[in-house]
């Protein structure tokens, strides 16, 4: 299995635009030399995605979404995503934080980072007709401007018009999501799970985490209860689960070394932490994704 190819952000107007608008059909007959945009890989950037005819399915972090009109997919930096070859059409904006988030207020940031981050919740947003129709209209401004040559205006416009976007989607995600709307406790939340994200195949106990962030495991608890409705031992383990999927994908060792490399001291041990979190074997798993 070939490593996952890691896409830099490229732009046909120039990379310090840090923005670019490009439709599903194109990105669909793309022929790549450095990847193939039908297996996984990784970006460095953020994808807002919004279908605008036909059906389909796209994956994101191993997972399998439907998508139909209306349906807008958040896909976060450094998160793995692959296409499948759809009868569909829509639009991907394509942006750097440089683009948005050094421009924002921290307000804005707050809730784009909200917004983006899948452990918080699907990243799937599906939109009514009337909520469609207001980000049809957003999405046609975008293009306008994004055509617009030798013009100094277009891309600030183009920003704030994005941050509204933002800003529309985080509030239609949150009629259903209601702890989106919870900030008490969101910075402590960010800064445990980056905490997990670069230390989790050698610790993966909630009392490491506690400890580190200065509270009790007990308060931890009532962080991720509050903000996600899991315990913080289940959010380490969804967390561990991802980055051993990556690793099953990404990496030629064999089941043994990753057992070893992501903290077992058993490989048994290992097979029955991934098949108790998955319900799949780590073998299972690996060659789900060959298909």
């Amino acid at each position: 299995m070939k490593p996952i190819k890691e896409i830099t952000f490229k732009n046909k107007k120039g990379n310090s635009y840090f923005f670019d608008l490009v439709s599903l059909e194109d990105i669909l007959n793309l022929k790549p030399t450095d990847h193939n945009q039908y297996e996984h890989h990784k970006v460095a950037f953020y994808i807002i995605a919004i279908i605008t005819e036909g059906a389909g399915k796209h994956s994101i972090n191993y997972n399998e979404y439907t998508y139909e009109k209306g349906t807008v997919f958040t896909v976060r930096k450094n998160n793995i995503h692959k296409f499948y070859s759809e009868n569909a059409s829509g639009k991907f904006l394509v942006f750097t934080e440089d683009f948005i988030i050094q421009y924002s207020e921290n307000y804005e940031t707050l809730k784009l980072r909200q917004l983006f981050n899948e452990m918080l919740g699907t990243p799937k947003i599906q939109l009514h007709e009337k909520e469609f129709l207001e980000t049809q209209n957003l999405l046609h401004h975008i293009e306008s401007e994004f055509q617009k040559e030798n013009d100094e205006y277009a891309i600030p416009i183009i920003r704030s018009l994005v941050q509204v976007l933002v800003l529309n989607l985080f509030r239609i995600k949150s009629k259903t999501h209601n702890y989106l709307n919870n900030s008490n406790y969101y910075v402590k939340f960010t800064q445990f799970q980056e905490l997990i994200e670069k230390n989790c195949f050698e610790h993966k106990k909630v009392a490491y985490y506690a400890d580190k962030l200065g509270v009790t495991p007990k308060t931890l608890n009532n962080i991720t209860q509050n903000i996600i409705e899991k315990s913080a031992k289940s959010f380490i383990d969804e967390i561990v689960i991802l980055q051993i999927k990556r690793l099953l994908v990404n990496s030629q060792l064999s089941l043994s070394e990753i057992a070893y490399e992501t903290g077992f001291d058993l490989p048994t041990n290992f097979f029955k932490y991934f098949r108790k979190n998955t319900g799949q074997s780590p073998k299972e798993f690996k060659e789900s994704q060959k298909k």
